[in-house]
């Protein structure tokens, strides 16, 4: 169960602005989730024999750079910070799921006798790095902690389309993107009526940033001016704008403390702060361009109506939901397609108010979410409250049900549903592409420069396989076809090159 929880954040043009690292603020939040227990927290923190950390952007990759530098065992770092010197230490692997995942995981480790006291916490100082890493007097971040760290590596395999990269996508808002357009096409909806009702789902969420202290970008807007490209609201990748696209410049941490009923008994943790797990799932999506639809995610909407299912609840049974939405789409595809959520359901899509206004902190944006869950439940005894946790490109997904009313540990199904999900069709590929295509779904990415680049998934004419490619540079047909109208459907011509697949409208094969 979970007996504390707590979350940290500063904003650079604040007063009081700090300049943390990440590990601080980590340790701030960790500091709230142990005066949140009602025990005392220096028994608390040294009753804690497992940390499992989450890991931030800065290594998320192989190739990523800290530049105030960082700790080489981030876990034992935050741990250390609080007085707690765990027996075991865990980084976990990319992902949005993480903190969801972490929860399902170390509960079920406690339920099987395997720990006693869990630490949870994860942090992202992204702003800060940003905003002092030119800075003369730069701090240092950088951390060296003694202690073993089971690092689960990065996980990145199957996130991306095999080269991604040399087709336009160069990170998640081309990806998600595609997905958007693909489930616009599905609907039947043209662009403009498409973009009001990206512009509806979101505006909710505004309104409960504004009201949040922790939230990166507290300031309430209209759903017109959500998708209106302004200056500040500049094009990012077709359909998005900047304000429908997950802000991962923040400054947040988010911590929770799991503990076995007897730990928490023999800790002093009263019961009204103890919130149980009821349901929970996990599952991964097939990867990218091996989904029969692009604009669906059939795994994200299986794990939740699976943890509703261990937790014998229905949606019609839950007070609250915070759904990832780091795009428009990460929310529709699960809460409005899977679940069958009004996007203006009373109850509300989000507790924090989402990751474009809230703040995308990095892969721990749901740890506070499941702060917030918990301080809901505790206010509305017996009530149930959800947490659908999204990783990579729709990739992976982590569910959890919570609520205040006692029960013994459930188990879930994930593992038999997975075998399900991995046995799905997969449409056949064609990593070179030639010849005549019709166009399955698109975007086209803006750079600050001006400069645009379409990407296209499509379909070849003569045997159906799917493939992947983008324009040439300055194509301003292609682009004028992705731009305007309806793309989708629309015959195109593909050929491949030493870089990649290219799309043209092929007036030069037509002659």
């Amino acid at each position: 169960m979970l007996v504390g929880v707590g979350q940290s954040s500063e904003r650079i043009d604040s007063p009081g602005y700090r300049g943390l690292s990440a590990v601080d603020l980590a340790a701030a939040a960790v500091r709230e989730a142990l005066a949140d227990t009602g025990a005392h927290p220096e028994v608390v923190a040294a009753a804690v024999d497992t940390v499992a950390g989450v890991r931030q952007f800065e290594i998320s990759s192989p190739g990523a750079t800290a530049p105030l530098g960082r700790s080489d065992n981030y876990p034992r770092s935050v741990a250390g910070r609080v007085g707690a010197a765990p027996r075991r230490a865990v980084l976990e692997v990319v992902g949005g799921q993480s903190p969801q995942h972490l929860v399902n995981e170390f509960a079920a480790t406690i339920a099987a006798g395997g720990a006693e006291v869990v630490l949870l916490a994860g942090s992202e100082a992204i702003s800060t790095a940003r905003h002092l890493a030119a800075a003369a007097d730069r701090p240092d971040f950088t951390e060296h902690v003694d202690g073993d760290l089971e690092d689960r590596g990065h996980a990145l395999d199957g996130l991306f389309p095999p080269r991604a990269g040399e087709h336009g996508i160069t990170g998640a808002p081309a990806m998600y993107a595609l997905f958007e357009n693909a489930r616009r096409a599905r609907l039947g909806l043209p662009r403009e009526e498409y973009a009001r009702t990206m512009g509806e789902l979101f505006a909710p969420f505004t309104r409960v940033a504004a009201r949040n202290p922790h939230a990166a970008a507290p300031v309430e807007r209209d759903a017109l001016e959500l998708v209106t490209p302004t200056p500040a609201n500049r094009p990012i990748a077709d359909p998005y704008p900047r304000y429908l696209v997950s802000r991962d410049q923040v400054n947040q941490g988010a911590a929770v403390l799991l503990a076995s009923v007897a730990a928490a008994r023999r800790l002093g943790v009263p019961e009204e702060k103890w919130v149980f797990l009821h349901g929970h799932a996990d599952l991964r999506e097939r990867d990218p361009l091996d989904r029969a639809d692009l604009g669906s995610s059939p795994a994200s909407v299986l794990a939740a109506r699976h943890a509703l299912d261990v937790a014998g609840v229905g949606v019609a049974d839950l007070a609250t939901f915070d759904f990832y939405s780091c795009f428009p789409v990460a929310v529709s595809v699960t809460a409005v397609d899977g679940l069958g959520l009004a996007p203006d359901d009373p109850r509300g899509l989000t507790l924090t108010g989402g990751l474009p206004f809230f703040g995308g902190a990095g892969n721990n944006y749901s740890m506070h979410a499941i702060a917030e869950t918990v301080q809901r439940a505790r206010t509305a005894l017996g009530t149930v409250g959800f947490v659908g946790a999204n990783g990579g490109m729709l990739s992976k997904y982590s569910a959890g049900v919570y609520s205040t009313t006692p029960v013994a540990w459930r188990g879930d199904d994930s593992a038999a549903l997975q075998a399900g999900v991995d046995g799905w069709p997969a449409p056949a590929q064609a990593g070179r592409a030639d010849g005549w295509a019709t166009i399955e779904t698109y975007t086209v990415t803006h750079g600050r420069a001006g400069n645009r680049t379409g990407v296209v998934v499509g379909r070849l004419a003569d045997d159906g396989r799917r493939f992947l490619a983008r324009t040439d540079d300055g194509d301003d047909d292609v682009l004028g076809l992705l731009s305007t109208g309806e793309p989708i459907g629309q015959r195109v011509f593909v050929r491949s090159t030493e870089r990649g697949n290219r799309v043209t409208c092929g007036a030069a094969h037509r002659a």
